[in-house]
């Protein structure tokens, strides 16, 4: 997560969506820096524990901007993240595991470590579903979330494709992908949304 006071604007960390490219690209701006085991910190910690914080100390109320990426693809990204050879043996390790083994694993009532990756949606909504990011933009989108990153710190924004995964083949059947949508309604109902809005999202915050 990224601060910019000056900006009125803090970066939240969706996992799998491109963040470490967002935070080498804009850290040297940035006034608050949460970062290892705080990088992802959710969009609802952030609402009742970080933006008090900023309100009583600095009396800044930064926009939350935070990106989404097609739900099947950000699990396919953790699937093939966890095949590095650097975790194999581990619990995490997604190695000899199929895709579509992956992703039932994923929406199972017990996932094993290696599925246990949360999801965007609970990441970015309220305990009552309520989005809590002022601009959404979707990972599918990068110009314009490029465009709007630029206008915000007054200068072009480049982003280097950093924390590469694996090019690992990860084929997914209809089948699967319906169970995985059915499992994952208000993911892909957010998802959805957002490309309805072409990618940009707006949601005013009280």
């Amino acid at each position: 997560m990224l601060i910019f006071l000056s900006r009125n604007l803090t970066f939240l960390a969706t996992p799998k969506t491109g963040t470490t490219a967002v935070e080498m690209a804009l850290k040297p701006e940035a006034e608050i820096i949460f970062s290892r085991g705080r990088k992802h910190l959710t969009a609802l910690r952030y609402r009742r524990r970080v933006l008090p914080f900023l309100q009583e100390t600095f009396s800044a109320s930064p926009e939350a901007l935070a990106v989404m990426r097609n739900p099947v693809e950000q699990i396919r990204s953790w699937y093939r993240y966890r095949s590095q050879p650097r975790l194999d043996g581990k619990p995490l390790s997604t190695k000899g595991l199929s895709f579509e083994d992956f992703a039932l694993e994923v929406i199972s009532d017990t996932p094993p470590p290696c599925a246990q990756i949360g999801s965007q949606f609970s990441f970015l909504t309220s305990d009552r579903d309520d989005l809590l990011v002022e601009h959404l933009f979707a990972y599918e989108r990068q110009p314009a979330f490029r465009d709007f990153l630029a206008e915000r710190l007054g200068r072009e924004v480049k982003l280097k494709p950093k924390n590469v995964s694996p090019d690992l083949p990860a084929p997914l059947s209809r089948e699967v992908e319906s169970r995985l949508r059915a499992a994952r309604v208000k993911e892909f109902a957010l998802y959805d949304r957002l490309m309805a809005a072409d990618g940009y999202l707006r949601t005013p915050q009280e």
